[in-house]
């Protein structure tokens, strides 16, 4: 394995709190963006990274040596009255990522998007077939994580939708809608993106809610 130099936007949040050490504990380089009065919320061994993810010039000169850039910036507990959020917070984070990292010719850029398409959340979905168009468009090599839902410490609720998850993924009818839809675990999103990180490719790689539950880690 090869150990990568990895930068982090949204680090700090539900999903990077466990992805950064679990990376660290692996070997890698972790530098991870933090607005001043955040740096304690980095795990030890992790570096901190001064700069706000929503405004390219203060960290598109910070990203190298990384040879990979992941993307994690967004609303906490998305919802429909978060509508503007989504733009002025997700959509802005992933426009200057976007940009910082090509300016950097990054090697990998990783994002977080969502499943698509769904039949709710049309405005959150919105944003993040958005941010997919700009790396796209970018040019960049990119791997798009497209979760549903994951499940973790305060994000349970959903667990009283397993059973009817698990009768609409073995109804033929439903079966590619429920699994493309499907939950995961906080568990099974880290060891997809470590997956990931330690296996870039080329091109525009897309990572659906199937293969983010068998990533092996």
């Amino acid at each position: 394995m090869i150990n990568r130099k990895v930068f982090i936007t949204g680090g700090t949040g539900y999903v990077g709190q466990h992805l950064l050490p679990e990376l660290a504990r692996r070997g890698h380089e972790v530098r991870a963006l933090v607005r001043k009065g955040s740096e304690a919320k980095v795990p030890a061994g992790c570096h901190t990274v001064f700069g706000d993810a929503l405004d390219q010039a203060s960290f598109s000169g910070k990203i190298m040596p990384a040879d990979t850039f992941v993307q994690l910036v967004g609303v906490p507990h998305p919802g429909p009255a978060k509508t503007k959020q989504f733009r002025t917070i997700d959509l802005a984070s992933v426009r200057a990522s976007v940009a910082a990292a090509s300016e950097a010719g990054t090697d990998h850029f990783i994002y977080v998007s969502v499943a698509q398409p769904a039949p709710v959340m049309k405005a959150y979905l919105e944003v993040r077939a958005e941010g997919e168009s700009l790396i796209r468009a970018s040019g960049l090599n990119a791997t798009i994580l497209r979760p549903w839902y994951i499940l973790g410490p305060g994000h349970r609720w959903p667990y009283i939708l397993l059973p009817a998850y698990w009768l609409l993924e073995r109804l033929p009818s439903t079966r590619a809608t429920a699994l493309r839809l499907g939950l995961v675990r906080l568990k099974e999103m880290v060891r997809a993106l470590v997956e990931v990180v330690e296996h870039p490719g080329k091109g525009i790689r897309l990572v659906e809610v199937p293969q983010i539950r068998q990533s092996s880690g």
